[in-house]
């Protein structure tokens, strides 16, 4: 790619804002996302203090599904044509709480905010010769459980338990992401990965541990986002190299049923 613009959200800290950091050094032009106007643009100063030009801030609050469908305008208006994007931003909450769509909030910060979002720049990823979209998943996916009748609230609240199933869905929906864009002849690929165990807010809040540097958390996530070595799209990356994703992640009636009344709750069109 040649000056591609990407897009990344959740991309004010950890390792969001070293994917940005890094897909800018790389020769994008970052679109970098944040919750507030005054995060996104503070972020943006960040990233020219080390030397990132161009960069553009971006908001909404991702729990908000009118102002996940706001943040889809705002890069229409910076772009034509969307090479990348990166969903990554991700919550970890420790009680049961609700939005205003009435969203239990981690699904729908981490899953119904990316469903609806990669829906609506559909069109843009589409004018780009070979778009990629790159979802941010982790290793906790092989530990969740979900079923249709979890969404859009989980029968049961437990942070890790629901942490894990966002995290589920987020495979289950790139798996048939990659399928119908195959199945309408579509340019566009998409990825799931796990970052690693990377020491972020969210895992210092979340299960109240250290882990390794955000610049290793971002590798991942830049491979499947720039590598002329990724492999199919739906595939699955940890540590910057495919590998299986948890066996029940491989289930095409669960996914197909989950994707399908996603869009329902968020008033997208299935492809």
């Amino acid at each position: 790619m040649t000056n591609p613009t990407m897009l990344v959200t959740g991309a004010t800290d950890g390792i969001g804002l070293q994917t940005a950091l890094q897909l800018a050094q790389g020769g994008a032009r970052v679109l970098v996302h944040g919750r507030s106007e005054a995060r996104a643009v503070d972020a943006v100063k960040r990233l020219g203090a080390a030397g990132v030009k161009g960069a553009v801030p971006v908001w909404a609050d991702l729990s908000v599904m009118a102002q996940v469908t706001g943040l889809a305008e705002q890069v229409r208006r910076h772009t034509d044509a969307l090479d990348v994007l990166v969903n990554n931003a991700g919550v970890f909450m420790t009680e049961d709480e609700r939005t205003a769509d009435g969203f239990e909030l981690t699904f729908a910060v981490n899953h119904f905010a990316p469903v609806l979002l990669t829906h609506a720049l559909l069109g843009a990823l589409e004018q780009a010769p070979a778009a990629r979209v790159v979802n941010v998943s982790s290793v906790a996916h092989a530990r969740g459980q979900v079923t249709v009748a979890d969404l859009p609230v989980p029968r049961a609240f437990d942070g890790y338990g629901v942490y894990g199933a966002s995290k589920l869905l987020n495979v289950l929906f790139t798996h048939a992401l990659a399928r119908r864009l195959a199945a309408r002849g579509s340019r566009v690929v998409t990825f799931a990965l796990h970052p690693g165990v990377i020491t972020t807010k969210l895992l210092e809040k979340g299960f109240g541990m250290a882990g390794a540097s955000v610049e290793s958390g971002a590798r991942t996530s830049v491979f499947c986002a720039t590598s002329p070595r990724v492999g199919a799209s739906g595939s699955y990356y940890s540590d910057a190299r495919e590998v299986p994703c948890a066996p029940h992640a491989n289930d095409p009636a669960l996914e197909a049923a989950v994707y399908e009344k996603s869009c329902q709750l968020v008033g997208c069109a299935p492809l």
